[in-house]
């Protein structure tokens, strides 16, 4: 690793799984580091469920130590409810980034899907095509949030003048 390496951590807010991938930005290459997703279950308290995310996120700023955080923003129009409770989750996302001293971006589902596959009206399946492509995987980052994660490191990869 270079000294212009910069390790990027991707997340997908979510109360039920949340996504996150890992990848370094080695000058113009990428490579990928590390992905999976928190899942938390509905049968206990959304509280806890809060808690675990944030406890999670800050273990994995800790044990990576990312150079920068991007965030995928919400963007929902269908469900009041689930849209409330994603943010909330976002919300003690961004405490851990915070609590961390950590810089973060953020993007728009639109924003990344442009990104990573050229078209804003990507599908899941897409993105998570061209993850695999853009990182040399064997196969597809499974769950999608997981996926979805690496394309928002990948997307701050593009357009971070820091990172360049």
């Amino acid at each position: 690793m270079s000294k212009s390496s910069k390790i990027i951590l991707g997340l997908d807010p979510g109360f039920a799984d949340t996504g996150w991938g890992v990848i370094l930005k080695d000058g113009a290459g990428i490579k990928f580091v590390d992905t999976g997703s928190i899942q938390t279950s509905k049968k206990i308290p959304f509280s806890e469920r809060l808690e675990i995310i944030y406890k999670e996120v800050d273990k994995l700023i800790k044990k990576h130590k990312p150079d920068i955080i991007a965030v995928e923003k919400l963007f929902f129009a269908k469900n009041v409810k689930t849209a409330l409770d994603v943010g909330q989750a976002r919300g003690v996302l961004l405490l851990a980034i915070i609590k961390n001293k950590k810089e973060f971006l953020e993007f728009t589902p639109l924003q990344i899907k442009q990104a990573v596959c050229a078209n804003g009206h990507a599908d899941k399946r897409q993105v998570g095509l061209m993850v695999k492509t853009i990182l040399k995987l064997k196969a597809v980052p499974k769950p999608d949030d997981a996926a979805d994660a690496l394309a928002t490191a990948i997307t701050a990869s593009f357009f971070n003048k820091k990172l360049v």
